[in-house]
């Protein structure tokens, strides 16, 4: 697991941005939906072309989320990334550019449809009434990445609880473009996992600034308990 250390003087200079340090622990579980991104055997198995050993650490708490979310009523969307044919045209920036031959290749043969690479880590609390999404760039949001915001919006979600891998890259690019859409964004510092502890903390500070609430999988679970037990009370 990730040892979180948000820069203290970061955490210093928000107080004087809003009320408080946790906006969104009122939670509407109706209106909310739990993002678990990329969470597939090419990021999670050892030797995986994409591996963040990481990301097995968080896998718990992840479940911990998902089983809250269904109880209290919200929903669970699991997110895959894809390669295909179309996306390595339109995106050849990334394929051409930033990736060698070599690289370009391991990501092809890892993350297409029917790859084993592709698929959903075995780990996972999957169910029925869970939501799978695939989307072709880091982030979801992205216009033609994925159909992710209609979905939601169809829904009624406003509000979204970030976990997955890379903090930094797709759950990161998800989370900002999210609360640019004005959602409201929950990003979870014990369940999303970076190759490197400074690497998801970069994220955290980034995320806690201006873009999420950031919250640990235990407070996150009780507020959701709590509105939870609220609606259950209200029947």
């Amino acid at each position: 697991m990730h040892k979180i250390a948000m820069a203290p003087e970061i955490l210093e200079r928000i107080k004087g941005f809003r009320d408080g340090f946790h906006m969104f622990g009122d939670i509407e579980p109706a209106k909310t939906a739990h993002i678990i991104v990329d969470l597939q055997n090419g990021f999670m198995e050892e030797g995986a072309a994409v591996e963040l050993p990481v990301a097995r650490d968080i896998v718990p708490n992840v479940n911990e989320i998902c089983k809250a979310v269904r109880a209290s009523g919200g929903i669970n969307v699991f997110i895959r990334y894809l390669v295909d044919d179309e996306t390595q045209v339109n995106w050849s920036s990334w394929f051409n550019d930033f990736a060698s031959p070599s690289r370009r290749k391991a990501m092809i043969d890892t993350f297409s449809r029917d790859a084993h690479g592709f698929a959903l880590w075995s780990g996972l609390d999957v169910q029925p009434e869970d939501l799978i999404v695939d989307k072709t760039r880091f982030g979801a949001f992205v216009p033609g990445s994925s159909d992710l915001h209609n979905m939601l919006q169809t829904r009624g979600i406003d509000t979204l609880i970030i976990t997955g891998t890379a903090t930094n890259v797709c759950c990161e690019s998800t989370a900002r473009d999210a609360m640019q859409m004005n959602y409201k964004v929950i990003f979870i510092a014990d369940g999303n996992a970076a190759l490197t502890d400074a690497e998801h903390n970069a994220t955290l500070n980034n995320m806690v600034t201006l873009f999420a609430d950031v919250m640990t999988t235990e407070e996150v679970v009780g507020f959701l308990d709590k509105a939870g037990a609220m609606r259950r009370a209200a029947e």
